[in-house]
Order: C-alpha cells, then structure tokens, then sequence
C-alpha cells in the first residue's frame, strides 16, 4: 500500500534531503527510523532534493508500506524522529502516485535580514547590506515569469534533458523597516542552484552592481553576463507542494506567520 507523508524539516543540520554515503541526510534519518519502527526496510521517495542546509516547510514523499497500518504510526515517528524534523499527515493514497513525478507545483521562499539576529541566524540568510535598491529589484523579478529557459541560472545545465521551467509566480517582499526581504517563486520544477543563484543576482542588482537589462539579457541569451555567487541556503524554504490530487496548506506557522505580515 502507498502512503503519502506530509511533512516539514530544518536543513541546517543535514547535507540535503537526498541519501549519499558518508554525509548525514533527511531521507536516511526517515527511512532508518521508519524502518525500526515497522521493522522492516522502508525505502522512500521525496518530492524533490533541497541542497545541503535548505529547509523545508513542507516536503511530502512516498512509501510503499506491505501492510495497511492499523496503530498511531504518526505519533510513534514523530516521538522518534529528530525535533528538526516533524511529520503532519499521513495519507493513503490509490494506486501508485508519485510524490516527485506527479507534483505539478512547487513553491519556494528565500528570507534575507540585514542585521545580525541570532533569533534569525538558522531561519533567514544575513546579509550586512544598505541601502538596497528594492525597487530596482522588484522590477526585475517581475520579468522571471515572461521567460521559460533558466539555463543562464544553472550550476550544471547539461546534465538536463532541457532547462525549461513554467514560472508561474515571483515576487520580492519588503518590511516596512527595510531590514528584511522575501523572494517568492514558483514553478512546475527548478534546475540546480536555480533559487540561489537568482537570489544572489537579485542582490547584485539592488546594490547596483548588475542592470534591468544585463540581468534580462542572460534570460534571453541563457547566458551569465556575470558571474554571481548563489547566495547561502540558510534562508531558503521548500514552502509549498501541489499535485492535481492533493494541496495541502502547509503546517508550519514560521511561514505562514512572515507571508501573512505587511511586508509592501
């Protein structure tokens, strides 16, 4: 039987949610624990692959679990599980949907604070910046959802099949204060680095070190007019994940609580 797993996680502690030797990953703190508690191997699949120290303020992956479970499988792993890693729902699912192949959106949020908080320090990327041009910004993420090919903003784009990506939503949020900053964006899927880098332009652009046009030149050239290095994963969230049969709000109030705020 297939299971859904909705869940949530802090990135700071962990090399990525994807398995690899030697490094301590989200996917195999899971799939170690859920394989003692059901005391059987569980393998797992995820939505996606967050780069070392992202977060995840929703995540859902798929399990294939022999048996229908009859007992409080929720409680029993999240007492098991890590404090950094928190697990919401469990769903079964008909048939065999995919958490990664069927998810048609994904929604992504980078948190900026330009002061240093050590209440901010593992939830948002500081960046000792002043006097941001935040409209010059503004101006430029308003053209990501007029391009599809993200090449230009790839680490490694020749290891896709295409570079093509639906961006459906972008936007750049601002305090009132101007200390602290959100970059929203969604799409059907993104490329390596693809946020980050994009983040890390964004900033050249509102410290004038890269123009409106230099920037939609590399969208259209779909190559780096200059190089930028992709900014820190600390601020950045998997925040949301949609499939045509399953949208979920996400749990966490940290999120939930910085969108709903009156950043202009």
């Amino acid at each position: 039987m297939r299971y859904f797993f909705h869940i949530a996680y802090q990135g700071q502690y962990y090399s990525g949610w994807q398995k690899q030797p030697g490094v301590k990953s989200v996917q195999e703190v899971i799939e170690q624990t859920l394989s003692k508690i059901l005391k059987s191997p569980i393998a797992i699949n995820g939505c996606g692959r967050t780069d070392a120290h992202v977060h995840a303020s929703q995540f859902f992956f798929h399990a294939d679990i022999e048996k229908e479970i009859d007992f409080d499988l929720l409680y029993i792993l999240n007492k098991a599980l890590p404090y950094n890693i928190a697990v919401f729902d469990i769903i079964k699912m008909e048939g065999k949907p995919h958490a990664r192949f069927d998810a048609v959106q994904r929604k992504y949020d980078y948190f900026v604070h330009t002061f240093k908080d050590p209440f901010l320090s593992t939830q948002s990327s500081f960046y000792q910046l002043n006097n941001l041009d935040f409209d010059k910004m503004k101006a430029v993420v308003k053209l990501l959802p007029q391009y599809k090919d993200y090449r230009a903003f790839c680490t490694h784009p020749d290891k896709y099949e295409h570079t093509i990506c639906n961006v459906m939503e972008a936007g750049l949020f601002v305090n009132p204060k101007g200390n602290r900053f959100r970059f929203h964006i969604a799409s059907n899927r993104f490329l390596g680095k693809m946020i980050r880098i994009i983040m890390g332009k964004l900033i050249m652009v509102g410290k004038g070190e890269l123009s409106h046009d230099e920037f939609e030149s590399e969208l259209i050239s779909l190559k780096p007019s200059k190089l930028s290095l992709p900014a820190h994963p600390t601020g950045l969230y998997l925040s949301k994940v949609t499939y045509p049969y399953l949208n979920l709000e996400p749990h966490t109030e940290f999120i939930q609580g910085v969108q709903e705020t009156d950043w202009i």
